[in-house]
């Protein structure tokens, strides 16, 4: 009965690892499931994404000796941690001579294994210190190369990525996922190595103190994983339920916030915070449950232990009455055991967080592989000299890739001549605006070809097309929370400042934005909330035009605006027209008759086209569509 008592020193790390172990990788996986990846092709799956260790290799490659001198170091703790238990033993040897002897000098005797010991732990302090400043290089410096690499690999995937993927998902990989992956693999490193080397090293040592009482704990251990695993079988679906409550509650958390205008607008607070706050309570309850059932499993495991140390030691005193062992065998012992002990449950917590920090890694892997349907470089220029500006549609059927089921474009013809100015109208949803996205390229058409000069556009370099030849003013401008001068030089990097200034007095803009206290350098704020509707539209001109595009697309460039500013801003785009082949896309249509060419696109398809006076006369739909607009402006 002593030797089982012995035995069962180690058991608690068996149970207590063996639950760890469970309820972490539960956890894990209720990460996974409610991350969900929408498909570029805009189906959702739930699919278990593959940790890619060539691309880990790639990052850690540059940082490999820094990372091999924080292994060696970590290793060097873990053997002195070994070592420590001995020399604990060989301290109480002395002690335990001297109090049954009372003969020699204690302090003589006691000095040596005191100052090795004290040796000891100054060198694993030391080395400590050493291989958590190692680590910690090696991680934030692989941290931040992922960051940067996972934004740019972002930054190049074309607009059906971001249809189908939401913006708050691609920017958790940024954050939270590539946190995740360094936490992980800086802890996994240094303390996995530790904890394994000590609970091979410490299993050595039980061993040379007491053959046979270690041999026990193999019969013992399995006993105390089985208890472990049925515990941890209980407590695995308590852990994956509330997980998947947090995920609920957090959702609705980031609809309320993400959508929070329309929330103030509606004066929904109350009704929100209702939702949230049912949710959270919820995940409460589901919490509260999980910690009464990890409690109650540590306070037995606190109560087994303890009656197995005072065991260890009643059989332990046993053992040295028979001179089976010395008192400092069983100081070793009972160190070693707790070494043991301690490694065990750190390895089992160190599993749980290596299985999240790889599917964090594997999620950031994901987006650093994924290859654009539409590169973002690549292919002919035309020279500047040479480009006419002729766009030609050519039998265009399109789908957009979320929904592939429905034809938004089909049959599709049109010609952009060369400084012209034509207008495409239609009711809304008649696809006005996927023709302007054609010709950006931010889409390839499901049939047909889009021409420029008679080039195929899918031959010609996107990043050439869109930086240089194209001026895109959208319905609602988005600006950056920067100031005036680099809202307007995005649209054109190297520009002077005299350029911008010129841009902005074309956009009709010099003047308001001279008239505040700072002028050019006034800081708009996040999307330009600072500026009116008119105010930021002509910014938004003003970036366009600084990098004199041949090609001016106008996407509904006034329809939000009130009288009065659509008609400054009407002004700045009439000038900004001049000598540029002009797509309009039109909402308000009176805004379009001088135009030489409109096309009323209805179901996919021109059915239209003329002049505003040709359409007029011919009674059809823009006839019918101008008639609408003019009892709706007398209403």
């Amino acid at each position: 009965m002593p030797g089982a008592a012995l035995a069962l020193v180690v058991g608690p790390a068996a149970l207590g690892a063996t639950v760890r172990l469970l309820v972490g990788v539960a956890h894990c996986q209720g990460n996974l499931r409610s991350d969900v990846l929408a498909e570029v092709k805009g189906k959702t799956q739930e699919t278990e994404l593959d940790f890619s260790w060539t691309i880990l290799w790639e990052f850690v490659r540059p940082h490999l000796l820094t990372l091999l001198g924080a292994v060696a170091l970590a290793f060097g703790a873990a053997i002195l941690n070994i070592q420590i238990p001995l020399m604990l033993g060989d301290l109480v040897n002395v002690v335990a001579r001297y109090l049954r002897e009372h003969a020699g000098n204690y302090i003589q005797e006691v000095r040596a294994p005191a100052l090795k010991l004290l040796a000891y732990y100054g060198l694993q302090g030391l080395l400590t210190c050493g291989y958590i400043i190692c680590l910690s290089r090696v991680g934030e410096r692989v941290a931040t190369d992922m960051r940067k690499k996972l934004f740019m690999s972002l930054l190049r995937q074309d607009i059906a990525f971001f249809d189908a993927n939401k913006t708050g998902q691609l920017v958790n990989r940024l954050t939270s996922d590539i946190q995740e992956f360094k936490s992980s693999f800086k802890l996994v490193v240094s303390q996995g190595l530790r904890s394994m080397t000590q609970t091979i090293g410490c299993f050595v040592s039980l061993y040379l103190i007491s053959p046979k009482l270690t041999g026990l704990t193999v019969v013992v251990m399995p006993c105390l994983v089985g208890a472990g695993a049925l515990i941890g079988s209980f407590l695995r679906r308590l852990s994956r339920r509330a997980q998947e409550q947090v995920a609920r509650a957090t959702g609705v958390a980031d609809e309320a916030i993400g959508n929070v205008r329309t929330v103030k607008a509606f004066a929904m607070e109350d009704r929100e915070m209702q939702m949230y706050s049912v949710e959270v309570d919820k995940s409460c309850d589901m919490n509260e449950t999980l910690g009464c059932g990890i409690a109650i499993f540590q306070g037995l495991s606190n109560i087994v232990l303890n009656c197995i140390v005072l065991g260890t030691i009643f059989a332990g005193g046993s053992l040295i009455a028979g001179d089976e062992i010395s008192p400092g065998d069983l100081m070793s012992f009972l160190v070693a055991s707790q070494t043991v002990q301690r490694s065990m449950a750190s390895i089992s917590i160190l599993f749980g967080q290596m299985v999240r920090g790889i599917s964090a890694g594997a999620r950031v892997f994901e987006y650093l592989t994924l290859e654009p349907t539409i590169p973002l470089t690549g292919g002919g220029r035309i020279p500047y000299h040479s480009l006419l500006g002729r766009v030609d549609f050519m039998n265009i059927t399109f789908s957009y890739p979320t929904r592939p089921g429905h034809q938004v474009l089909k049959n599709f013809n049109l010609t952009l001549s060369p400084g012209k100015t034509v207008a495409v109208v239609g009711e809304s949803g008649g696809g006005k605006s996927t023709v302007a996205a054609l010709l950006e390229r931010f889409y390839d058409p499901s049939a047909g070809v889009v021409m420029l000069d008679g080039l195929d556009i899918r031959t010609l370099d996107p990043s050439w097309l869109r930086g240089t030849v194209i001026g895109f003013i959208s319905q609602e401008p988005v600006l950056f929370g920067t100031s005036v001068m680099e809202n307007i030089r995005f649209g054109k990097p190297e520009a002077t400042d005299a350029e911008v200034i010129a841009a902005a007095t074309l956009a009709n803009a010099h003047s308001f934005i001279t008239a505040f206290p700072e002028g050019y350098n006034t800081v708009v704020g996040e999307r330009g909330v600072t500026l009116s509707g008119g105010q930021k539209q002509r910014v938004a001109i003003a970036r366009a035009l600084i990098k004199n595009p041949s090609i001016l697309v106008l996407d509904e460039a006034t329809s939000a605006l009130d009288a009065e500013s659509e008609r400054v801003v009407q002004e700045a785009l009439d000038r900004a027209c001049a000598g540029r082949t002009v797509l309009v896309i039109a909402h308000r249509l009176s805004t379009i008759q001088r135009a030489d060419l409109i096309c009323v696109l209805s179901n996919g398809r021109v059915t239209e086209a003329g002049t505003h006076l040709d359409l007029l006369s011919k009674g059809g739909l823009y006839a019918d569509l101008i008639r609408r607009q003019r009892v709706q402006g007398q209403k």
